[in-house]
Formats: C-alpha cells, sequence, structure tokens
C-alpha cells in the first residue's frame, strides 16, 4: 500500500492549496482529482479570468451558521498574501466594481503558478482518479480508489459543494463527513438567479435582457449592483447577491433607480409630459411602460396628484416581488451550508472530534459574497489546513 503524510482529496483552489503549503513544510502530499483537469471552477470563473481575491475582504461579506468561524483564517492569511504570490508570479491583475479582484490574462495563469508551486513542493497530483471508499486506522486514513489503497496519515477533503454539476459537482465531501460523524448544516444553492411563476413572467418577460442598475434586499440584506430581467426571472450581481440570504416563501423588494427620488423627478419634470415619458428618460422604455401599466394614454403628469405620483414611484423604488424559486445547483456559484462549522477548529479546519482529518473551502458552511470572497476563503482556509496537516 501506497504511503503518504497527507492525501489532499480534490484539485480545486483549496484542495491545492493546501497541498502546496503542507508539501513547503516537507510532508509527502497526494492530491486526487477524479475529473481530468485541475481547478476547473477556477478556470471558468470571472468570464474566464478568475475573481481570484477581493480587497474588501472582512468577517462581514460570509456567511454561516456561526459568522465568527472564519475571521482566524481570512486574518492569517489575507487578500494581501494571495496578491502578494499573484505579485511574485508575475501575474498582472486589476480591480474592477467593489474591490474585486482580475487577472489580466487568463485564469489558467492562475491555475499554472498553483501546478508550478504544487511540483515544486513535491506534491504528486492524479487526475481522473476517483475515490470508492475511506477507512481509519491506527495508521491513519486507507483511501481506495481505482488504483488501490492509498494510505495518509492526514486526509484533507476539498471536494466542494453541489454547485455547477455539469463540471463534475457532487456531495462527495457530505457523504464523508456522515460516515466519520460531523455534523452538517442544510445546504442550498447560493449566489444563483431567482426564477418566476407564469404570472410573473408574463409580464417580465418582454424585458428580458434589458439590464439596470438596483438595489435588490431581502431577509435583512441590501445590494446595489447590476440587475438583469432574463426570460426565467431575474439575474444579475444584485440578484446573486441576495439569493444567498433568500429563503423559499420571502418577498424580494427592487428599487429599480436608486439613484435618487423618483417622486422629486417626476415632480420636477414639464407638467405637460406623460409619466411614461418622464421615466423614460431615467429607465430602458420597456420597463417605464411596464411600470406605467394602468395610466391611461395622454394621461400628463400635471393631471396626476402627487399621492398618484408616490405610488408610481413607489413602483420604481420598492417593487416587491415573491420568487417562485431559484435556478439551482445548475448555474449555481456556491453551494451554502455544509460541514458544520462548529465540529471544527477554526485555526487549523481539523476535525476535533477525528484527528487528521480536515474540511476546507467550498465543502465547509462558510459561503462568501460575490466578488472573489469564496476564493479568498478557499485560499485561507487550505492555507491554514496546509500548516498543520
Amino acid at each position: 500500500m501506497e504511503k503518504f503524510d497527507v492525501i489532499v482529496i480534490g484539485a480545486g483552489a483549496a484542495g491545492m492549496f493546501a497541498a502546496i503549503e503542507a508539501g513547503r513544510r516537507g510532508r509527502s502530499v497526494l492530491v486526487l482529482e477524479h475529473n481530468s483537469k485541475p481547478g476547473e471552477k477556477i478556470r471558468i470563473s470571472g468570464g474566464g479570468r478568475c475573481n481570484f481575491t477581493n480587497l474588501h475582504i472582512a468577517p462581514e461579506a460570509y456567511l454561516s451558521a456561526n459568522p465568527k468561524f472564519a475571521i482566524s483564517a481570512l486574518k492569517r492569511y489575507t487578500q494581501w498574501d494571495f496578491i502578494a504570490r499573484m505579485d511574485a508570479a508575475g501575474i498582472a491583475w486589476h480591480e474592477k466594481t467593489l474591490g474585486q479582484l482580475f487577472a489580466d490574462g487568463s485564469a489558467v495563469e492562475i491555475i499554472s503558478i498553483l501546478l508550478d508551486d504544487m511540483r515544486d513542493a513535491g506534491v504528486d497530483l492524479r487526475l481522473g482518479l476517483g475515490v470508492s471508499g475511506l477507512e481509519q486506522g491506527a495508521g491513519g486514513f486507507a483511501v481506495s480508489t481505482q488504483g488501490g489503497k492509498i494510505l495518509g496519515q492526514s486526509l484533507i477533503i476539498a471536494t466542494g459543494g453541489m454547485s455547477i454539476p455539469k463540471m463534475g459537482a457532487t456531495g462527495f465531501g457530505y457523504e464523508v463527513a456522515r460516515q466519520f460523524g460531523v455534523p452538517l448544516e442544510p445546504t442550498r444553492a447560493g449566489l444563483v438567479p431567482f426564477t418566476f411563476g407564469p404570472d410573473v413572467l408574463a409580464a417580465t418577460k418582454p424585458m428580458a435582457g434589458l439590464s439596470v442598475a438596483a438595489r435588490v434586499s431581502t431577509g435583512g440584506a441590501a445590494f446595489e449592483e447590476g440587475f438583469l430581467f432574463t426570460h426565467r426571472g431575474f439575474s444579475g450581481p444584485s440578484i446573486l447577491q441576495a439569493s444567498s440570504y433568500w429563503l423559499p416563501g420571502r418577498e424580494v423588494e427592487v428599487n429599480l433607480w436608486p439613484e435618487g427620488s423618483v417622486f422629486a423627478v417626476l415632480k420636477a419634470a414639464n407638467g405637460a409630459k406623460s409619466p411614461l415619458t418622464i421615466l423614460a428618460d431615467i429607465l430602458p422604455r420597456r420597463l417605464a411602460t411596464y411600470l406605467c401599466e394602468g395610466i391611461a394614454p395622454g394621461v400628463k403628469r400635471g393631471d396626476l396628484s402627487d399621492a398618484a405620483l408616490q405610488a408610481l414611484a413607489a413602483r420604481v423604488e420598492r417593487w416587491r416581488v415573491i420568487p417562485a424559486g431559484t435556478e439551482g445547483y445548475r448555474t449555481a456559484e456556491v453551494t451554502l451550508g455544509g460541514v458544520s462549522v462548529d465540529a471544527l477548529s477554526s485555526k487549523t479546519m481539523e476535525v476535533k472530534s477525528v484527528p487528521g482529518l480536515f474540511f476546507i473551502g467550498e465543502v465547509v458552511d462558510v459561503t462568501g459574497w460575490l466578488g472573489g470572497y469564496n476564493f479568498q476563503w478557499a485560499w485561507s482556509s487550505g492555507w491554514a489546513a496546509g500548516q498543520v496537516a
């Protein structure tokens, strides 16, 4: 039976980073990946340029049953540490909106530096090799593969969640947690578009493809970013962010013009103009037409009372809808929930009740906002485990 000090299951961002750190400590490390290529989520992220971190990393940007859990790892390996690694590798990057950092070139460059670092650290990477079983014994953890059993003194689970199954995402990490008695928080799709029933879609489908800046609020959270009408419902950064705070049956409020007071715009406009013409000056005309439904053709702004103008403004600023659901794991960028953080050491990511077993990255109940926060959690949690495994 082959033996390694550390076996990492999953060659995504967190798994590769943990392997590098453990290898640099002189540990013999094996990484197993059931896909034929490593870092597939890195490759497709950010339109192929990888939104690798964010300038504004803070614990408040992460959802978890215990919001304080992520603080230790995020403080010990920060966004500045990863930026320094990018700079040292000569990878140019740029900031987009809200502190989001992207590679100037291709996300493949980031995968390449991780592979180079693993090679330099003596890490053994085996692709296209799935795991069929795990056992714990006196010598550590026996991992069964198509090529036989492999023994690891420490075992790091970095298999991600269930988002984007077409890329090989599965619930394997949760199965491992159950096998070893590690509790789980309920899982659901996060950073995902909303879908609506026929009643709402009948009204909004004509606006499919329209994009505006909007403020979207639900579950006590609000995000002001791009908003996109789709043929299935709503998408865009503001919606994806809000989706992580949404629960079935919960209302979503949308301010379609958060730049100022719509009522003030209506009141200041020429009284001979129609409300549609006024709104079409600040919103796409198709959207303005929808919002002005019920106002008879030919009615001028001067014909409407302040109460009527305020009601129209409310349709723009406080449009309330209840989604039928989300597009689910098929298009979700992350999986909310997962391995309970109460079962893990916040310093090392090791399972308190199972020495030598670690969970890192998306499989853990720590989910960040859109915009590089989840990659930073992968780097930080992987780094933490790699210091001790």
